[in-house]
């Protein structure tokens, strides 16, 4: 019941269109026994999701991205009850129609940590940073090996050799300014980066838009979104976390980093920053504001180590 995704426009003609995605949804919730639940879709997220009654979630992947359906549903099922805290259950996954993969899976209680921030006390956050440090360590100690067939990027040289010869051309079609950009090839060149790291199973977005806590005590109570996990190097990890959950906060970083067992040099951090997948750094300036040195090692400083730069 759903069309063909291959192509930019395709998906942009597609998957915003309810009148399109509801039939089918509605449709692949009866032949995995879920008729006549009531299909909530929510808002945030790349790909459509549906709340399908008050206890499953329906991920959907049009083939443009079917190796995402096909590495979360893999990545979930693997994970289940090995992290310290919860994330999806999954009931089933695998093909749809016409290129399509879908996750069923569970929906994970509490509410989502990005909207309930403001509203969380200084200690309260102090604690979710080491229950999420915690969750870190569990995830990075698991073996790879097992989902390396659905995982990339494979070899971690290469890889980082593209995201190298990419970055300020990436970085210059988000914006950034020409001073910024001049500073990013000696930046990058200047730190040292593992090219053979011991592999580690990666989330690769651990953000607070990703995490779900207990308004009632303010407790981790879920981690989801594995569609982008990697395997990699365990400091490519600590991106998502500096920017979106610690969000340059020198102290609640310290706290996370001595929950997850190992604090990493501000400058990795930074030159990861620069290499992710979905750099945006000129949105990660507006979110965290910059230093009064505007360099990228008093940028690293700032939003990675001390603060005091």
């Amino acid at each position: 019941m759903l069309p063909v995704v291959e192509t930019d426009e395709e998906w942009d003609a597609v998957v915003p269109d309810e009148a399109v995605m509801r039939p089918g949804a509605e449709d692949l919730c009866a032949r995995l026994g879920l008729g006549g639940a009531a299909l909530t879709r929510f808002t945030e997220g790349s790909q459509p999701v549906y709340a399908v009654g008050a206890e499953h979630v329906l991920k959907l992947f049009p083939a443009a991205a079917a190796d995402d359906g096909v590495a979360e549903g893999r990545v979930l099922s693997y994970l289940q009850g090995r992290l310290p805290v919860p994330t999806p259950q999954v009931h089933a996954y695998g093909p749809y129609e016409n290129g399509w993969q879908y996750v069923l899976m569970s929906r994970l209680p509490g509410e989502n940590l990005a909207r309930a921030w403001d509203r969380v006390p200084q200690e309260d956050r102090e604690r979710i940073a080491s229950e999420t440090g915690e969750a870190l360590a569990v995830l990075h100690s698991l073996e790879s090996g097992p989902l390396a067939d659905v995982l990339g990027p494979g070899d971690w040289a290469a890889f980082l050799d593209r995201q190298t010869a990419g970055a300020v051309a990436q970085q210059r079609g988000r914006g950034l300014s020409e001073a910024w950009l001049e500073q990013i090839p000696d930046f990058l060149a200047s730190v040292p980066l593992p090219r053979a790291p011991r592999p580690s199973l990666l989330h690769t977005e651990v953000m607070q838009q990703h995490l779900t806590v207990d308004p009632d005590g303010w407790r981790l109570t879920g981690l989801f979104d594995f569609e982008p996990a990697m395997i990699g190097d365990r400091a490519y990890d600590f991106v998502g976390v500096g920017v979106f959950v610690t969000r340059g906060d020198p102290k609640l970083l310290a706290r996370l980093s001595a929950a997850y067992g190992h604090a990493f040099e501000p400058e990795v951090l930074l030159a990861y920053t620069l290499l992710h997948v979905y750099s945006n750094l000129p949105w990660y300036m507006r979110e965290l504001g910059v230093p009064a040195r505007r360099t990228l090692p008093a940028l690293a400083e700032a939003w990675f180590g001390s603060g005091a730069a």
